[in-house]
């Protein structure tokens, strides 16, 4: 009797972890009714096929790190090949969530899949333009700290039943910033890099103190 007790309370911290705040949490549930309506058609080609949400991650971080490579190279053609990549990435991102409840197999364990495959590509994106000079080391190292504690932060806080009421999670807008430092004003991306550091900071400092106290 003990061992299911055990069991059930397992599973229900299980269900309990996120990687949202309850202001993402109610946000996501409007915009993936939204997108599965959107992408209906779509998610029935997918179902199918067979594919599965898993799939479409994976596909996704391979897009991510693919961006990566392309934007190192040196060449005319690279770069939008590299920022089509990265839509793709994006795209695929909205995606995945949208399949795994069309298919009846959202879980933990694909949300948590899905945000690794997300900080992974925000990390090595981030490398990358510190690698080719568009963004400072201070400022790059500083933002890919924050946002990864931040995110950590968010996993523990909502297994300890205190999730943030919002959070900052800023990586399509310095997406889209890439594609405006490179093209349209060059050397504006630290810029906006320490802006998003200070809120990360702000929402780190608020999780650390929260967590230390329910402990």
């Amino acid at each position: 009797m003990k061992r299911v007790e055990t069991m059930c309370a397992t599973n229900d911290r299980k269900k309990k972890v996120s990687v949202y705040s309850d202001g993402e949490q109610q946000m996501m549930d409007v915009t993936q009714t939204w997108r599965a309506k959107l992408f209906s058609p779509l998610l029935d080609v997918l179902a199918k096929c067979h594919v599965r949400p898993n799939n479409i991650t994976y596909v996704s971080l391979l897009s991510g790190i693919a961006f990566c490579v392309l934007f190192a190279v040196d060449t005319p053609l690279a770069k939008p090949l590299a920022f089509a990549l990265l839509a793709l990435h994006v795209l695929l991102d909205g995606i995945d969530g949208p399949l795994a409840r069309h298919l009846g197999t959202a879980s933990s364990q694909g949300s948590f899949t899905d945000t690794t495959a997300d900080q992974l590509v925000v990390a090595f994106s981030t490398i990358t333009l510190i690698y080719t000079g568009h963004i400072g080391i201070i400022p790059g190292g500083l933002y890919l700290f924050f946002y990864t504690a931040v995110v950590v932060f968010a996993m523990i806080r909502s297994s300890l039943t205190i999730p943030y009421s919002w959070l900052v999670r800023p990586r399509f807008f310095v997406y889209i910033w890439f594609v405006v430092e490179v093209y349209f004003l060059p050397g504006t991306i630290d810029y906006v890099l320490w802006l998003f550091t200070i809120l990360l900071a702000v929402k780190m400092v608020s999780g650390f103190f929260k967590i230390r106290k329910k402990l």
